[in-house]
């Protein structure tokens, strides 16, 4: 019997896990991908968002404003690269500068520091801002992040702490026998006193398996491009057009590792797991971003992808108790702004709702960091030489475009929560993230999980079931 089962391995789910990590529970966690943070939260924007636009008083504009203060403590115990870069919100006529004084007013009203810039502060913060730009609203506290391993390494923080981390498991049924739950899965049967429900796109279907509901989640995708990190200053901040009822628009921004992203678009879909991209999409997306920043080299795209949001009809967070029993709490509708909002969502389940089901005694031994990830590309020559020295894996490059080691790579593979696919690889260290999209360090990463895992290199995955790399051997 476990005291909670948190279902979803998203990065609400993730935080939820690594805050409930801190007591005496024992605590389950299941996600039905074969790695953790491997849809929503694999695909977005990867912005931390001031708070300046969601509506006042709502839990979107709540737990947004509480998380981003949240950030840079996060990113220094879960070792996640993260950039407090601030974002332009501009307006390219007299009628959005207008628009622009109705958003400070919301920005007053969340608590969320702002300035209106001119048109010549604009263009000095932003050299390559279009043309007809009239003013901005400059957001400082927003930021950058990187959304994978933010997901990753909170994961491993929770299972360093002691929760059980179960992947490749959907959830097919859940019994509530009124004083505990019988989880049924594609694997077997799990009992817990409390069940929270952080299931992304399918929380309506499971908050369904307990009662009916009154919200629904409607799938949003959104397509991207992604540049290769060929220069610095394109944009110096986050490029936002002034936000609609779709959402915050067609965004222009530096990224972690230093390239550059563009997008998203954003339309309901009904397959929650399509993922594709179209061309007309991609060029609507190049013609509203151009608009911003006309000097966008695409020439430069190395990758487009697309990411599926889950949209709730009540056009805010759910975060609350069944009706029908409070040992189960549903957590749905984590759209934008969700990356940002995911700690202080996490703080409010468990230090507000968990906490008057079940007594949360703090544990003495309890470590809110990870071990300390060491990045070739990010040391000086003298620490590099000093790994070197200590382990010559770390002399070994695999990827040659993102300078990433045999060393790092096995160290990835040492840890709570290991990758175990190409792309889990490549989001943990970004091997196959360069120019070339890993043709040439996928093979030498799919001879190292198959080694690392005892199988062939035919039963290597690239992410989901059925995309083996290798058909077959053709010679021993």
């Amino acid at each position: 019997m476990y005291d909670i089962l948190v279902i979803g391995a998203g990065v609400t789910g993730a935080m939820i896990s690594r805050r409930l990590s801190r007591y005496n529970l024992k605590v389950l966690l299941l996600e039905k991908e074969n790695d953790v943070g491997n849809v929503v939260s694999n695909a977005n924007s990867a912005i931390i968002h001031s708070g300046y636009d969601p509506l006042p008083n709502s839990l979107k504009a709540k737990m947004n404003v509480r998380g981003n203060a949240m950030f840079d403590q996060i990113a220094d115990e879960l070792d996640v690269h993260f950039n407090r870069c601030g974002s332009l919100t501009v307006a390219t006529s007299d009628e959005q500068l207008k628009v622009l004084e109705d958003l400070v007013k919301r920005s007053e009203a969340n608590k969320v520091p702002v300035k209106l810039l001119s048109e010549k502060e604009v263009k000095e913060m932003e050299p390559n801002i279009s043309s007809e730009a009239k003013g901005a609203l400059f957001a400082p506290t927003a930021g950058i992040i990187d959304p994978f391993n933010l997901v990753v390494h909170a994961v491993e923080n929770a299972c360093d702490n002691g929760v059980i981390l179960k992947l490749d498991e959907a959830v097919v049924d859940i019994k509530d026998l009124k004083d505990h739950f019988v989880v049924k899965t594609t694997k077997g049967e799990y009992e817990s006193k409390i069940v929270i429900n952080a299931a992304g796109l399918y929380s309506d279907k499971i908050a369904e398996m307990i009662e009916p509901i009154d919200w629904k989640i409607t799938p949003r995708k959104g397509e991207y491009f992604v540049l290769d990190h060929y220069q610095v200053g394109l944009v110096n901040h986050t490029i936002f057009p002034l936000p609609s009822a779709k959402g915050k628009g067609v965004l222009v921004s530096m990224t972690s590792s230093n390239n550059y992203i563009v997008g998203p678009s954003s339309e309901p879909i009904e397959d929650p797991d399509d993922a594709s991209t179209d061309s007309y999409t991609l060029g609507e997306i190049r013609r509203q971003a151009t608009e911003l920043v006309p000097s966008i080299p695409f020439n430069q795209v190395i990758r487009v992808f697309s990411g599926v949001r889950p949209t709730c009809t009540r056009h805010d967070f759910v975060i609350e108790y069944a009706k029908s029993n409070k040992n189960f709490i549903n957590v749905g509708g984590i759209e934008s702004p969700g990356l940002v909002s995911s700690p202080a969502i996490a703080e409010y389940v468990v230090d507000e709702l968990v906490s008057k089901l079940i007594n949360l005694e703090e544990k003495k031994d309890y470590n809110p960091r990870v071990k300390k990830y060491n990045r070739l590309n990010e040391v000086s020559e003298e620490v590099r030489n000093k790994l070197i020295k200590e382990n010559p894996d770390y002399g070994k490059i695999i990827c040659s475009c993102e300078k990433v080691s045999l060393g790092e790579i096995e160290d990835l593979l040492s840890r709570s929560v290991p990758p175990r696919t190409v792309k889990a690889v490549k989001k943990r260290c970004r091997a196959g993230f360069g120019k070339c999209q890993g043709g040439f360090c996928s093979p030498m990463v799919t001879l190292l999980l198959a080694k690392h895992y005892g199988v062939s290199p035919t039963e290597i995955k690239w992410d989901k079931d059925h995309s083996e790399i290798l058909v077959s051997e053709v010679k021993k």
